[in-house]
């Protein structure tokens, strides 16, 4: 019943925070020292004055600012984001076509960080300042070092143009029948349709860019679960089980992992909502139809109500993803469920 309260509250906190986060945005993205006709209505255009006048009234550009923010926001409590000045689709349409997108290739890039950060981690705390250590923190090092979009044209090189082992950049192959688009995922799509040529298809173009992507972040688990874990291995209690005659895979798995999992569980929640924030860059080189490329293709034409509407959709991320780190400190230690 309390974590139900404690669930409710953070709730009804995010209400209040993601208004917050609007205004902020909305401000921000109107101090920009821009002007939306100019960059959205041609030369001649602009010096029609009728134009210019009737493009500012239908985007709400001649209102003052503080009304433009209301009538932003009360359309924002009825589930309105407003209409993209780029696409002149509502911009939650928008989001709906996009961040799917996003979503599949943050999920792959995760599960690849977290599979093998993990792994990397235990071992290399296990092998401590052995050979097995020194390589596995010089991958990690690598992975928190390079730039991604460095490493997105040196996979597409190596193993797009020259080994030929992965497809191109964009989620399928041209050839590729399409599936029927229910949710815009297109591996669920696809398995929904017994598609499995697709299916098949649309996880190989994710591999690369998942890979890419979730580098930085498996050298993060890598160096916290390293860390974390030799921490704990040096306490009291582990001394103490080692004592007894536990197997040393025992005292790991059942005495250690877990108080030190609490630490990494902060770094995969963050970077799990990195990736979903889109990357700009990976998305490009990759030509990735996913949020990032939304976002700054809407940055580039002063689209206001994207602009909000993606800052809102990235927020939103981050606060659902701190509310279920926090739950999952409670299972992991019964002392701060308590």
């Amino acid at each position: 019943m309390n974590i139900l309260k404690y669930i409710g509250r953070r709730l009804l906190l995010m209400v209040f925070l993601l208004i917050g986060i609007s205004l902020f945005v909305f401000l921000i993205a109107n101090a920009v020292p821009s002007d939306p006709v100019v960059a959205n209505l041609s030369t001649r255009n602009l010096n029609n004055p009728e134009m210019v006048a009737a493009y500012k009234e239908k985007w709400g550009l001649d209102l003052p600012l503080h009304q433009q923010y209301f009538t932003y926001l009360k359309n924002l409590l009825r589930g309105d984001m407003g209409v993209s000045i780029r696409t002149s689709r509502p911009v939650l349409d928008d989001l709906k076509l996009y961040y799917p997108a996003t979503f599949e290739l943050a999920f792959v890039g995760i599960v690849f960080a977290v599979v093998f950060g993990l792994l990397f981690g235990i071992l290399s705390a296990i092998k401590r300042n052995k050979l097995t250590d020194q390589v596995l923190r010089s991958v990690s090092v690598f992975g928190v070092s390079v730039p991604s979009f460095w490493l997105a044209l040196i996979l597409l090189n190596i193993f797009y143009l020259r080994l030929g082992w992965f497809p191109g950049p964009g989620r399928l192959s041209p050839k590729m029948t399409p599936p029927t688009l229910r949710t815009n995922l297109l591996l669920i799509d696809s398995l929904l349709d017994g598609n499995f040529p697709a299916f098949w298809d649309a996880l190989s173009h994710l591999l690369l860019p998942g890979i890419c992507l979730g580098l930085f972040t498996m050298g993060l688990i890598t160096r916290t679960t390293r860390a974390s874990l030799l921490e704990v291995l040096s306490l009291d209690y582990i001394r103490t089980s080692r004592a007894k005659g536990l197997r040393e895979k025992l005292v790991i798995t059942k005495h250690a992992l877990g108080n030190a999992l609490i630490p990494v569980i902060t770094v995969i929640g963050v970077g799990f909502g990195n990736l979903l924030g889109g990357m700009v860059f990976v998305e490009s080189i990759f030509a990735w139809p996913g949020i990032g490329r939304y976002a700054f293709q809407s940055a580039q034409n002063l689209d206001f109500p994207a602009i909000v509407g993606v800052s809102l959709v990235i927020a939103l991320n981050y606060v659902v993803i701190n509310l279920i780190i926090d739950i999952l400190y409670g299972v992991l230690d019964p002392r701060v469920r308590y």
